[in-house]
Formats: C-alpha cells, sequence, structure tokens
C-alpha cells in the first residue's frame, strides 16, 4: 500500500470544513466503564502488541509473550509490512488472529495518514453473498486478501482440534484495519454458530456506513480502542463516505475509561470525534498508547 503526504489529508480536511455538508451528529450518553472491565482488555492487547515484536514465532518476545504464558503459536508469517499470526489460548479458550502492519514508531506520520482513500467493493469469493454497496478501502482491503486464505484454513483447523468456537481478531494501527476486514470475513465464512469477535487500537476508519452496519450486524462484539487525542482513528475522513461502526471505547485519560454508542456519530465531549474533531487537535505519540498501561509498538517489546 503507498504511502502518501501527510499535506494532502491536511488539505482534505480544510476542504471538508470550508465545502462538506453538516453530518447529523447525535449526543448521547456514554458509560464509564470499571476496573475490572478495563483490566479484561489486558490479555488482548498484550497479543497485539506481541505481534510488533521479534521472538513471537517461538514466544520468547518478552513482556508481551509473558503476559500470555499459556498461548500456543500456531501460524506466523509476513514480511514487514503485514505479519499475521494465528495463536490459540487455552485460559480465554479462544483463537486469536493478530496483524502487524508497519514497524511503529519507525513509520512516518505521513504513512499512518495514508490518504489513498479510494473506496471499492469487497470481493465476493471471500465475502459470499456481500452487496457491491458495501465498500471499504481498497488498499486495506488488497492487504487482507493476501493473508484472508490462509488465515481462514488455520482457524477452521484449530476449532476443531482446540473445540473451540471463539474467534478474537486484533490489531493495532493499520494492523487494527486488517483485523477489522478479519473479523466480517471470519463471520461470513466460519460455521453457524461460532463465535466471532474483535479488539482493535488505534485504527482508522475502514469502510463506508453499509461496512460499519454489516460490522454491527455480524460482530456484534466488535470494540475499536481509541486512545486520548490519537488522530488515526478520525482518518479517512467521514466526509470521504467513511465511518467507523459501533463498539468504540474510549482512553479518555489514564483510568478513565468510556464506551461511546452509535456508528461514528456521537458528539459526547468524551468520545473521540468530539474530543479530535480534527489532525490539528490530535496527538500521534497517543497512537502508541499507552492502551490502559500498555504500549504498543517496536519500543514497547
Amino acid at each position: 500500500m503507498p504511502s502518501s503526504k501527510l499535506s494532502i489529508l491536511i488539505a482534505l480536511n480544510l476542504l471538508s470544513q470550508c465545502f462538506a455538508v453538516p453530518f447529523a451528529l447525535n449526543r448521547r450518553t456514554v458509560t464509564t466503564l470499571s476496573a475490572a472491565q478495563i483490566s479484561s482488555f489486558a490479555p488482548f492487547t498484550q497479543f497485539a502488541r506481541a505481534a510488533y515484536c521479534d521472538g513471537f514465532q517461538d514466544w520468547t518476545c518478552g513482556a508481551a509473550c509473558d503476559a500470555n504464558g499459556d498461548f500456543e503459536v500456531s501460524l506466523a508469517g509476513g514480511d514487514d509490512s503485514d505479519i499475521q499470526n494465528c495463536y490459540f489460548s487455552p485460559s480465554l479458550n479462544s483463537i486469536i488472529v493478530a496483524h502487524e502492519a508497519y514497524r511503529l514508531p519507525h513509520s512516518s506520520e505521513s504513512d499512518l495518514t495514508d490518504v489513498e482513500v479510494l473506496l471499492g467493493s469487497l470481493d465476493s469469493s471471500l465475502f459470499p453473498g456481500i452487496s457491491s454497496s458495501v465498500q471499504v478501502h481498497d488498499g486495506f482491503r488488497d492487504e487482507h486478501a493476501k493473508t484472508a486464505t490462509a488465515i481462514l484454513a488455520e482457524v477452521k483447523a484449530l476449532m476443531t482440534s482446540k473445540n473451540t468456537k471463539n474467534v478474537v481478531a486484533v490489531g493495532h494501527s493499520l494492523g487494527g484495519a486488517l483485523a477489522e476486514l478479519d473479523s466480517l470475513f471470519l463471520a461470513f465464512n466460519l460455521p453457524s454458530g461460532s463465535n466471532v469477535s474483535a479488539m482493535t487500537y488505534g485504527t482508522p476508519r475502514v469502510g463506508n456506513p453499509a461496512f460499519a452496519s454489516l460490522i454491527d450486524q455480524h460482530v456484534p462484539g466488535f470494540k475499536h480502542i481509541n486512545n486520548e487525542k490519537d488522530l488515526i482513528p478520525i482518518v479517512p475522513g467521514r466526509f470521504l463516505g467513511y465511518a467507523h461502526p459501533a463498539g468504540e471505547i474510549h482512553i479518555v485519560s489514564p483510568g478513565n475509561v468510556v464506551a461511546c454508542p452509535g456508528d461514528d456519530d456521537a458528539t459526547d465531549a468524551q468520545c473521540t470525534i468530539d474530543t479530535v474533531p480534527n489532525i490539528f487537535d490530535g496527538d500521534i505519540l497517543n497512537h502508541l498508547g499507552p492502551y490502559a498501561g500498555i504500549s504498543i509498538g517496536t519500543l514497547a517489546c
């Protein structure tokens, strides 16, 4: 996926503020999460963190591996632009599918705010019966397609050998975008009764409102966690036809975490869409965390 200039993104955001038709936003009440709810995310955050670390193939990647010591690596592969991993966690009784996308923080801000923003239809051979009205970022779609069939085969084999129906897709940044696509892909292709969910971190918008609605319908356990003023979750812009699905968890400040309602349309002051109304109000350093005390990226390995 080619990188683009941040200046283009700035220009597009300025144009949107000048010329775009205002979106209908809904003020709804957020839900403050308890300490127990926040701590329940930690195993998945550590899996997303581990995907960046050398040594994940044999689980010798330091603190991120030690945090989930009972897991078993089933599939590990890829390159520095797309590394996919499948794990089985006995303690969670779940198959974990994790992606790394870029070697953060060594990627530039322009890589992370990639504005190749063309929307395209999903491949009906990977998403059977999908409507052409459901559209996603074509670069994310093409990257996802490279590993989709290998992941599906591995997940099916693990479901049989481990006698589990639970599958969780995890990822950070662009890896989170791939995990979001994985969650829908697996929901469409795994046997009926499978329990597919996702936990993503600092994820950009992936598709249009029809795609977001499909995630809501088929992946009801979907959660995307945003840290403070991270600007990555607000790109590509909604004025370009993009929308997040439901499931935003916003870390407002350390220990203050809220669940935000709706599909990218709530304007509560504690939700990202209001906290970071444009990229000038964002802070790229928040992209690396900490996510409830856990930082993600190569420097966190």
